[in-house]
């Protein structure tokens, strides 16, 4: 019996930061597919899914995360050209006010989003649902302590 793979090696993240006195997410379109989304990337060997994100998050924006947080939200989704199910774990990482983006060969461009503006963006039902499900429950709300993750 033929069965659909799942694959478990990505991990997505989305910044807030306080940008021009406004709570903002940041958004960045892709340079090979040309649709705006958040931070996403592979696990590699060895890594855990906050180490990784962490990675992405410096390899893609030059940000150094300081304060990171489980959102909570599995985005999953049938991916087309590999024909498999996607199951991957999201991040929420907290910026400090104004802070400066370093875009590597990933993306043509970024923009601080509010949360209308980032929906407006966004491709895929999915990535519109996570943005509703962080800004509810990181702008609106305050997260719970035990969703921070630890960077020991």
């Amino acid at each position: 019996m033929s069965q659909v793979p799942i694959n478990t090696s990505a991990v997505a993240g989305v910044a807030l930061a306080s940008i021009a006195n406004e709570m903002k997410m940041l958004m960045m379109k892709r340079s090979k597919e040309g649709f705006w989304s958040h931070i996403s990337g592979t696990i590699e060997n060895g890594e855990k899914a906050p180490e990784a994100i962490i990675r992405e998050f410096h390899e893609e924006t030059g940000v150094v995360i300081e304060e990171l947080y489980s959102a909570e939200y599995i985005e999953q989704f049938y991916e087309i050209d590999s024909s498999c199910i996607m199951i991957v774990p999201a991040f929420v990482a907290k910026l400090e006010p104004d802070v400066k983006i370093n875009l590597n060969e990933e993306h043509t461009e970024y923009k601080w989003c509010s949360l209308q503006e980032a929906k407006s963006l966004a491709e895929f039902p999915n990535q519109r649902s996570l943005y509703d499900h962080i800004w509810c429950n990181f702008i609106e709300n305050e997260p719970s302590k035990f969703m921070r993750v630890s960077q020991r």
